[in-house]
């Protein structure tokens, strides 16, 4: 996996600007950043290819919301697995 900064999310989604993704984001259209550093995120690259793959598919908005509501459990998910494999190793 590897974190995407704004400027190759941009260009992988075909945003114009910054403000259009963080305003995807805010929509529910994108998922949201993660916190890289104390001044900058970034996003899973997984989840940048599967918001655009649904758009290129044709799917509407409702379907993409949906999407990345289970992007963002999934970040859950993944966290409280990584954490109880290393609780118990």
């Amino acid at each position: 996996m590897a974190i995407w900064r704004i400027r190759k999310v941009t260009e992988i989604t075909g945003h114009r600007s910054k403000t259009s993704v963080y305003n995807a984001a805010q929509a529910g259209l994108l998922t949201k950043p993660v916190a890289i550093g104390l001044r900058s995120v970034g996003w899973p690259d997984y989840e940048v290819e599967a918001v655009t793959a649904a758009r290129v598919a044709g799917q509407p908005e409702e379907a993409i919301r949906a999407l990345v509501n289970k992007l963002h459990a999934q970040r859950a998910e993944r966290f409280e697995a990584l954490t109880q494999t290393v609780a118990h190793a």
